[in-house]
C-alpha cells in the first residue's frame, strides 16, 4: 500500500460552537460539519433532517416529453425494452424501470447487453434484435447520452427513443423523443448528481405524480444499491434515496437482496451505505463482469425465495471468480515489472496482457493504484484488437490524458477518475509513451488521506457512535469521518485472524486504547513497542453481549510529526532519477549512499524476515526524515545490482545471504556520482 499525504482539515471551535447553538445539535457533530465546511443554517437542516424531500422531476429538461411518449405507448399497447447496462447501477436502473412498468400493465422486456461480448451501451445487433421482437420504444437507463449513430438506426426500422443517461453530454445529442440527463446545459433541475438508477427514479415519479413517497418506499432498495456503486456524492437528494433505501434493504424486503446478504454473511448485520458499498455492490458487479447481468438482474426482480437463493449462490461464486482472476492480472503485472523492472519508474503505469479478462481490468487498476500512487491502465488483447480500462487518484484527469491519444483509439470514454478505450494491439506501445507524455506536462497528485479532526484518545466512547451517525449514510462526497490519534506511544503488537491482522495497544498519556489493522501480518508490520506514532481511524459500533462498544479501525499510520511532503517529494525524484531526467548536482549528489549508509540500510533489511513496504520506517531508524526516501531508494537498487538483496517469492524484499560485493562496482552509483559532479 503507497503512502499517503495527510490532510488535517482545519477546525474553528468558535464557528463549530455557533453552528451547534444554531442548529441545535451537539457540538461534536458541528464540529465535524464545520470541518467540512458547512456552516450555512439551510443546508445543514437539509443535511440532517430526516423528513425526505424530493426534487420536482420535471425541472429536469425533456421529463414532459419522455412521459408523454410512455404513456402513449401504454395507451396503444406497444411493446416497451428497458435497455440497461451490466453494472450494479444500470442493473438497478434496469430492475426499477422494468417492475414500474409491469405495475402499470405494460408489454414490457429488459435488454442487458453483454459486457464481453457488446459493450456499453446501444448497439445495431441488439436493437436490430429488438426491433424483430415486435419492440416498438426503447427506454435506456444508464446510457445512451453518446449512442448517435444507433439512434439513427433505431428510427430507421420505424422504432422510437427514449434515452435516459446521467453521463457527460456531448456537443451532440442523440435523435430522440425525448433526452433525459440532468447534465444537459439547458437543464433546469438544481440537483445534478444522481445516479442511473436516480433518473430512473425521478421518471417513474413524474410518470406517477402525487406517488413519490409510496414509489420512494417502494424502490428506494434498488436506487440505494445503484447510488452507492456509481460512487456519485451522498449529498442532497442522494442522501435522501440512500437513507431510505438502507432502511428497506435492512427489513429484508426485496427477496434477492435478503438472499444475497445470506450467501456474504451480512444477514444479521445492520448494513449501512459502506456495508453495500463493500458485500452487495460487488457480487452485483461481479455478475456483469463474469456471469452476465441478466442474472443479477434475474436476482433483483425474484419472487421466489428458491429462485433468489440459487441466484444468490450463482453471484457468490461469479464473485469468488472475480477475484481469482483479479489476483491473476496483479501477479502478470508484477511478473512485468520484474522482467522490466524500468516500468515502475513511469508516471502512468501502463499494463497489457493477452487473453486478460475484459470484466475484471478495471477493477485491477484500482487495485493497482493504491498500490503504486499512480494512475494504472490495464490493457487485455485479443488477436489484433485491444480494450483497456484505467483508474486514476484525484487531481490528474485520466480522461484528459487518454484524450490525447485518442488518434490511436478505436473508441473511449469515461470522467477524470476512470476511463475506458479500444485501442490496436500494435499501438500499445505507442500508447503508454503518449501517455506518459501528456502526464510530463502536469503536475502528478499524491493519494490522500483525508482527516476531519483530530481527536484525544480518553474522549473515545460508544457514545460518540450516535453523533458521528449524524452524518450517515457516508460515501463519496460525504465520505465516512477519520479522525487523527497522535503522539500515541505503541505499547504492544499482537496478531488476531490467524495472524492476518494485528491489534495494537497504545497510549497517550493516561488514556490507553486498542486499535485494528486489517490485512497486515505481526511479522510484516513495521513498527516496535515503544514507537511514537501517528493514526489516521474509523470509529464503529461493535455490539457483543448485548454491550455496544466503540472499535477503532487504522487507515493509514505513521510515525509520529512526519513530514508526508517532503517524504513523498523525495520518492518523486528518485523516480525522476531512474528515468535519467535532467537533475541538478547537488540534489543528486545527496541521494549518493557511502559505504556506511549502505551497511545501515542492508542491516535494516536483514533484521527482518522481509521487507515489507515500510521505507518511511526505515528512514526513521537511520535518523533522517523523508527527504533519506530517495538515498534508501538508490542504496536499495545499488545492492540490488551487486546481488546482495533480492525479491523473495513474493515479491518482498530480502537478503541473499553469502555475498561479499565491492559497493564501488555499481554502475548504477558510478551514474549517479558523474550527475552529482
Amino acid at each position: 500500500m503507497q503512502r499517503k499525504q495527510w490532510n488535517i482539515a482545519s477546525v474553528d471551535k468558535e464557528r463549530a460552537a455557533r453552528i451547534a447553538e444554531e442548529n441545535d445539535i451537539d457540538p461534536f457533530a458541528a464540529l465535524l460539519l464545520s470541518s467540512r465546511g458547512m456552516t450555512d443554517p439551510d443546508e445543514i437542516a437539509t443535511f440532517i433532517s430526516e423528513e425526505p424531500v424530493l426534487c420536482d422531476p420535471f425541472s429536469i429538461r425533456d421529463m414532459d416529453l419522455a412521459v408523454k411518449e410512455i404513456h402513449a405507448a401504454l395507451e396503444r399497447g406497444e411493446r416497451i425494452a428497458v435497455y440497461g447496462d451490466y453494472d450494479a447501477d444500470g442493473v438497478t436502473a434496469s430492475a426499477l424501470l422494468f417492475l414500474f412498468l409491469e405495475l402499470l400493465g405494460a408489454d414490457v422486456l429488459c435488454y442487458i447487453p453483454d459486457r464481453n461480448e457488446e459493450g456499453y451501451g446501444l448497439n445495431c445487433r441488439a436493437i436490430k434484435r429488438l426491433h424483430d421482437d415486435g419492440v416498438q420504444l426503447i427506454v435506456t437507463v444508464d446510457n445512451g447520452i453518446s449512442a448517435l449513430q444507433e439512434a439513427d438506426y433505431i428510427y430507421e426500422l420505424g422504432m422510437r427513443l427514449v434515452v435516459t443517461d446521467h453521463h457527460k453530454v456531448g456537443s451532440v445529442l442523440p435523435r430522440a423523443e425525448a433526452v433525459v440527463d440532468p447534465h444537459r446545459p439547458d437543464c433546469l433541475s438544481t440537483f445534478k448528481d444522481w445516479a442511473g438508477v436516480g433518473v430512473a427514479f425521478k421518471l417513474i415519479t413524474a410518470l406517477s405524480p402525487g406517488e413519490e413517497e409510496e414509489l420512494l418506499w417502494q424502490f428506494s432498495d434498488l436506487i440505494c444499491i445503484g447510488t452507492v456503486a456509481d460512487i456519485v456524492p451522498l449529498i442532497g437528494e442522494n442522501r435522501v434515496l440512500v437513507k431510505q433505501g438502507l432502511k428497506r434493504i435492512n427489513e429484508g424486503h426485496n427477496l434477492g437482496l435478503a438472499a444475497l446478504r445470506r450467501v456474504c454473511g451480512m444477514e444479521e448485520k445492520e448494513l449501512t451505505a459502506n456495508g453495500v458499498a463493500f458485500s452487495l455492490v460487488p457480487r452485483i458487479n461481479a455478475a456483469g463482469r463474469i456471469s452476465g447481468a441478466d442474472q443479477a438482474f434475474e436476482l433483483l426482480i425474484s419472487e421466489s425465495e428458491e429462485t433468489a437463493a440459487l441466484l444468490a449462490e450463482q453471484i457468490n461464486e461469479a464473485n469468488s471468480e472475480r477475484q481469482k482472476l483479479e489476483k491473476e492480472i496483479t501477479n502478470q503485472v508484477h511478473l512485468q515489472l520484474a522482467e522490466n523492472p524500468q516500468m515502475q519508474f513511469d508516471r502512468v503505469l501502463v499494463f497489457a496482457g493477452e487473453g486478460w479478462h475484459g470484466g475484471v481490468i478495471g477493477i485491477a487498476a484500482a487495485r493497482l493504484v493504491e498500490q503504486f500512487g499512480k494512475p494504472c491502465i490495464v490493457i487485455t488483447s485479443d488477436g489484433e484488437e485491444a480494450k483497456g480500462s484505467g483508474r486514476s487518484l484525484d487531481g490528474f484527469s485520466l480522461f484528459d490524458c487518454i484524450e490525447s491519444a485518442k488518434d490511436l483509439l478505436t473508441h473511449f470514454g469515461g470522467h477524470p477518475l476512470a476511463a475506458g478505450f479500444g485501442i490496436k494491439t500494435k499501438d500499445i506501445p505507442q500508447f503508454r509513451q503518449r501517455m506518459n507524455q501528456y502526464a510530463k506536462t502536469v503536475e502528478m497528485p499524491f493519494l490522500q488521506q483525508t482527516i476531519d479532526c483530530k481527536l484525544k484518545p480518553e474522549f473515545i466512547s460508544a457514545e460518540l457512535l450516535p453523533v458521528i451517525a449524524m452524518l450517515d449514510p457516508c460515501g463519496a462526497g460525504n465520505l465516512q469521518p477519520t479522525f487523527g490519534l497522535f503522539g500515541m506511544r505503541l505499547l504492544s503488537v499482537q496478531g488476531i485472524g490467524g495472524g492476518k491482522h494485528v491489534r495494537l495497544q497504545l497510549q497517550r498519556g493516561e488514556a490507553s486504547v486498542q486499535a485494528l489493522r486489517f490485512g497486515v501480518s505481526p511479522e510484516a508490520f513495521p513498527y516496535a513497542p515503544g514507537d511514537l506514532l501517528d493514526l489516521a481511524v474509523r470509529l464503529e459500533a461493535n455490539e457483543y453481549m448485548g454491550v455496544r462498544r466503540v472499535s477503532i479501525y487504522i487507515r493509514d499510520i505513521r510515525m509520529s510529526g512526519t513530514d508526508d511532503g517532503l517524504f513523498l517529494r523525495s520518492v518523486r525524484f528518485y523516480e525522476k532519477l531512474r528515468r535519467k531526467e535532467s537533475v541538478k548536482a547537488h540534489d543528486a549528489k545527496f541521494c549518493c549512499p557511502d559505504r556506511a549508509f549502505a551497511a545501515d540500510v542492508y542491516r535494516y533489511i536483514r533484521g527482518h524476515d522481509v521487507f515489507e513496504d515500510d521505507l518511511d520506517v526505515l528512514c526513521y531508524r537511520l535518523g533522517g526524515d523523508g527527504s533519506l526516501a530517495c538515498r534508501v531508494l538508490m542504496t536499495i537498487d545499488i545492492l540490488k545490482e551487486l546481488g546482495v538483496l533480492t525479491l523473495n517469492e513474493n515479491r518482498k524484499l530480502c537478503v541473499v545471504d553469502g555475498i561479499r560485493v565491492d559497493l564501488e562496482s555499481s554502475a548504477l552509483l558510478q551514474h549517479l556520482r558523474s550527475i552529482s559532479e
